[in-house]
């Protein structure tokens, strides 16, 4: 009996110890794939129709940006499959706006310019969304393009990391 009870005392620390600070994995989730990939290159569109997508699925996104008022810009779409905060990593310092499928402003509820992780994350954007399809709007900004990242912020989310 006290074997079992050691036993799973030691797993449990183990699990622990391996997952870490969430906050601190998901940089790293979000740097691996802004350095490495693997990657996608979308276009965004001046109009909020007939959008590329991108998603939480451990790739890059390199979204071409279109002229738009005050520089380049455009939007793509995003469905969340659950309701939780999902980080957006972006790997330029752009302006981003989310809006749901009805077309309300959906808040941002943490946004940084940089991580300790690494120097590529120029973006990190904690969202909260409902299941369902998102906009994502990107500047205006002078940049020609802008390399994005999803992660669910949830530790349960079914991947390996």
């Amino acid at each position: 009996m006290n074997l079992k009870l050691l036993s799973a005392a030691l797993l449990s620390t183990a699990l622990l110890i391996g997952c870490g600070d969430e906050e601190e994995n998901i940089d790293v989730e979000g740097c691996e794939h802004l350095k490495e990939g693997p990657s996608s290159t979308v276009n965004a569109s001046a109009t909020t129709t007939n959008l590329s997508q991108v998603k939480d699925d451990h790739r890059r996104y390199d979204i071409s940006l279109v002229d738009v008022t005050g520089g380049k810009g455009g939007s793509v779409s995003f469905s969340a499959t659950e309701e939780a905060d999902y980080v957006l990593f972006t790997g330029a310092d752009v302006q981003v706006a989310i809006k749901d499928a009805n077309g309300q402003t959906v808040a941002i509820e943490d946004s940084k310019t940089s991580s300790s992780e690494c120097a590529e994350i120029k973006g990190r954007h904690t969202i909260p969304m409902k299941v369902g399809l998102h906009t994502l709007t990107f500047g205006p900004t002078p940049q020609a393009s802008v390399s994005v990242v999803i992660e669910a912020a949830a530790h349960d989310d079914g991947h390996e990391h």
